[in-house]
């Protein structure tokens, strides 16, 4: 059974810095994929930000390019988000997500995800 748990989530200033993190268990296979998407309040998921366990391979949205840092530790099957330079409208609930057999564009922009974490949410206000 997958199980991802996410935690790092809190309230920032403008411009201040947070990192997420993501404890994944239960995978069976090598080749999946961990990502972190967000949801606004009234807006739709969106994709963030999607490493490949396999490869290394990563993909961005274009909202948090040179801002955000995705990286993985695969003795710990943990990922990270490193969020810099944070805005207001960076403001969500932020949820770890794992697919297998795709691609990191595949699962952060068509969503093709098989399991979800609970979320963490990430306030930046002043």
């Amino acid at each position: 059974q997958v199980q991802l748990v996410e935690s790092g989530g809190g309230l920032v200033q403008p411009g201040g810095s947070l990192r997420l993190s993501c404890a994944a268990s239960g995978f069976t296979l090598d080749y999946y994929v961990i990502g972190w998407f967000r949801q606004a309040p009234g807006k739709e998921r969106e994709g963030v930000s999607c490493i490949s366990r396999r490869d290394g391979s990563t993909y961005y949205a274009d909202s948090v390019k040179g801002r955000f840092t995705i990286s993985r530790d695969n003795a710990k099957i943990t990922v990270y988000l490193q969020m810099n330079s944070l805005k207001p409208e960076d403001t969500a609930v932020y949820y770890c997500a794992a697919g297998g057999f795709t691609t990191v564009q595949a699962m952060c922009v068509m969503r093709r995800v098989d399991y979800w974490g609970q979320g963490t949410q990430v306030t930046v206000s002043s």
